[in-house]
C-alpha cells in the first residue's frame, strides 16, 4: 500500500482546512493510506522540534506534503523547526525518492506564499525528494482551481479568516494528484 503523509503547522485553523482538502483529495485514489501530522506546541522543546515517533512515521512513507501560513513572508517558526529537525535524516538522504508537494495559506492576496513553497521544495531538494506541482495554468481552469495562480503548490488566500472556496479545491486537487503520482511511481523507486 501507498502511504502519504501531510505534515504542516496551523494556527488559526486556515493551514488546517487546507490540509484537510488535501487529505481528502488522497484519499479518493484507491489503496492509498493518508497520515496526518500536525505539528503541535508539546512538539516543541527549548525551541526545537522534538517528536522521534513523528519523524518515525515520515520514514516511512512514500510521499510527503508540507504545509504551513505564510508569516511574514516564509513559514511559520514551528515548520521551520520541525524542517530543522529534518537535518538528522539529511545526510543519509533517508527520504530520497519520496515525492513531495506543498501549500500555504496567508492573509493577503498576494503576501508572499510562494516564497513560502519555494522554501519546501528547496527543504525536499535538500532531502532528495521529488517535487510535484500543479498542473494547473493559473486562473484559466474551467472549474475555478489554481485562481491564485502559483505553479508550485497550493496557495490559500483568508481575508476574513475564511479560506476561499477555489483554494480549498485546489488543495483538494493538488493532495489527489500527489497520490495518482506517487501510486504509479512507489513501487520503481524504492528499487532505486
Amino acid at each position: 500500500m501507498t502511504i502519504v503523509a501531510v505534515v504542516y503547522f496551523s494556527e488559526s485553523g486556515a493551514t488546517q482546512a487546507l490540509a484537510r482538502e488535501v487529505i481528502s483529495g488522497i484519499s479518493t485514489v484507491e489503496d492509498v493510506k493518508v497520515i496526518e501530522c500536525q505539528i503541535q506546541p508539546w512538539d516543541m522543546f527549548e525551541g526545537r522540534f522534538d517528536n522521534d515517533e513523528f519523524m518515525c512515521l515520515l520514514d516511512n512513507t512514500d510521499a510527503i506534503v508540507f504545509g504551513s501560513p505564510t508569516y511574514m513572508g516564509g513559514v511559520s517558526a514551528q515548520f521551520k523547526a520541525f524542517a530543522d529537525a529534518t537535518s538528522e535524516r539529511w545526510d543519509s538522504q533517508q527520504w530520497r525518492n519520496k515525492f513531495s508537494a506543498g501549500f500555504t495559506v496567508g492573509s493577503c492576496l498576494n503576501g508572499d506564499q510562494a516564497n513560502t513553497i519555494q522554501y519546501m521544495a528547496t527543504l525536499a531538494s535538500q532531502q532528495g525528494m521529488l517535487w510535484v506541482g500543479l498542473d494547473i495554468a493559473g486562473g484559466y481552469n474551467s472549474v475555478g482551481l489554481n485562481r491564485l495562480g502559483c505553479q508550485l503548490g497550493a496557495v490559500g488566500h483568508n481575508p476574513e479568516g475564511e479560506v476561499h472556496r477555489s483554494d480549498l479545491d485546489t488543495a483538494k486537487y493538488l493532495g489527489r494528484r500527489v497520490a495518482m503520482i506517487t501510486k504509479a511511481c512507489a513501487l520503481q523507486l524504492q528499487a532505486l
